[in-house]
């Protein structure tokens, strides 16, 4: 087991993470901007090393930094969390060039799944269902539009790169394809320096349903349920919960061997998501592997009763995780708390937080690096907190979950807490009949009422 890890993030996952070495009796290396010298993820670190300035470009992204401070501190890992260089597969690369110990998957697998076109053509190779489409990037708009006519409209152009929700359009009509491709891939270069296009099957009002898994060493690759993600504003989640209200167990076994499929296509190491579009059948298609910890981890934590980072300690140590299947127990929610104001299509707030009061309770998490007095920079994502209920089922979760919004007080800035709270008594929420696309042209906020 190692002795020291160095966490290469911030916030509140730098946090989490640090927490579980703790407890695993590891020591902790934080490493921060000079705009995040505040932050809760330094003062909890045993030690603490200071990256370079506010931009990500030159602090949280700049890899001869970030070895520098594991040299110095005589780090034996890092652990990426998720986002800046966690799916960097240079990154695991030069780790290992150092005899630094990655947290994570090898180069090999995060090149296979971060590249789109070619995860879907490992997923065709593994018998995981793929959503129809090409085969693999499509390099004239002639030959897309031939592929396009033989699947059928409507259809969505994705960049084989992209991520986000960038580098994508749908076309619901002939005439307006080529232009969209076009512009697809003009996007798909300024964005990721990568202009590479594939072309799919749009599926009308779908689910996103994803799968945690973990891979060992050893050859060995489990599952631990599904988590639904639908809920989700320009492609980027808001709340997630797990089970999905729409899963049965005949799919969930299903869906599950896939991912665990997946994972073995590629000896996968480490904690990893297969995501899945899911149709109003629950037909369910390989979407996307995200090849880290996802931010939506807890509510999978909270209802099989597993330490996700542990285990992705110990598989990156070397050790064998339970190949025991995971009993799912309850029911979790998860609202994601932004420093946003909803009021005013979620314009970013940052600011002095004044006052920050967290709920408390049976069964009530909040992951947060923030306090009052805490400093929101302007330079990173808006996601402040995570709040996460637990319950015996999706009824009492939801109640649970109302409750718990409402003891959670943020001033000196705008939240997300409204939104949820006004989320909470949604019907199509309550009833779970809801999709991707739900929250943009279903559910109506009223900014009045906050």
């Amino acid at each position: 087991m190692f002795n020291k890890i160095l966490i290469a993030n911030r916030g509140e996952i730098a946090l989490r993470v640090i927490r579980t070495c703790k407890e695993m009796g590891i020591k902790s290396v934080a490493v921060y901007s000079t705009a995040d010298k505040h932050s809760l993820h330094v003062k909890f670190a045993d030690e603490a090393v200071c990256i370079g300035p506010p931009p990500s470009k030159d602090s949280y992204l700049k890899i001869p930094s970030i070895l520098a401070a594991a040299e110095i501190t005589n780090a034996e890992a890092i652990h990426p969390g998720y986002g800046f260089l966690a799916e960097n597969a240079e990154f695991s690369r030069i780790c290992s060039e150092h005899d630094l110990k990655f947290i994570g998957p090898s180069p090999e697998m995060i090149r296979t799944m971060g590249d789109k076109a070619t995860a879907k053509a490992t997923m065709i190779k593994s018998n995981v269902p793929v959503v129809p489409g090409s085969d693999g990037i499509v390099n004239t708009v002639e030959e897309a539009e031939i592929i396009a006519k033989e699947i059928g409209y409507p259809v969505i152009i994705k960049a084989t790169a992209g991520g986000g929700g960038r580098g994508m359009r749908l076309v619901n009509e002939p005439e307006n394809f080529r232009n969209a491709y076009n512009t697809c891939r003009n996007e798909a270069m300024a964005c990721f320096g990568d202009d590479g296009v594939y072309i799919e099957k749009f599926i009308l009002n779908p689910r996103h349903i994803e799968i945690q898994i973990l891979g060992d060493q050893h050859g060995n690759v489990v599952h631990l349920g599904e988590r639904e993600c639908s809920l989700q504003r320009r492609h980027q989640k808001i709340l997630e919960e797990a089970p999905s209200p729409v899963m049965t167990p005949e799919v969930r076994e299903k869906m599950g061997q896939a991912a665990i499929n997946a994972g073995k296509a590629i000896n996968y190491e480490g904690a990893g998501t297969v995501e899945f579009i899911v149709d109003k059948d629950l037909n369910f298609f390989f979407m996307e592997m995200n090849t880290r910890i996802q931010v939506e981890h807890p509510v999978t934590e909270e209802i099989v009763f597993c330490d996700l980072v542990k285990e992705q300690i110990i598989a990156a140590a070397g050790g064998k995780i339970s190949t025991k299947p995971f009993k799912i127990r309850g029911h979790a929610i998860e609202c994601r708390i932004n420093a946003e104001d909803p009021a005013h299509n979620f314009r970013p707030s940052p600011g002095t937080i004044t006052s920050f009061n967290i709920p408390g309770g049976r069964s009530v998490r909040v992951d947060t690096h923030a306090y009052s007095g805490y400093e929101i920079p302007p330079n990173y994502d808006s996601m402040i907190a995570k709040l996460i209920v637990s319950a015996p089922t999706r009824d009492e979760a939801i109640k649970r979950m109302k409750r718990a919004l409402d003891e959670f007080v943020i001033e000196g800035v705008k939240t997300t807490i409204p939104y949820h709270q006004q989320l909470m008594d949604d019907p199509g929420f309550l009833s779970g009949d809801f999709n991707t696309q739900y929250l943009e042209k279903s559910f109506n906020f009223n900014p009045d009422i906050i």
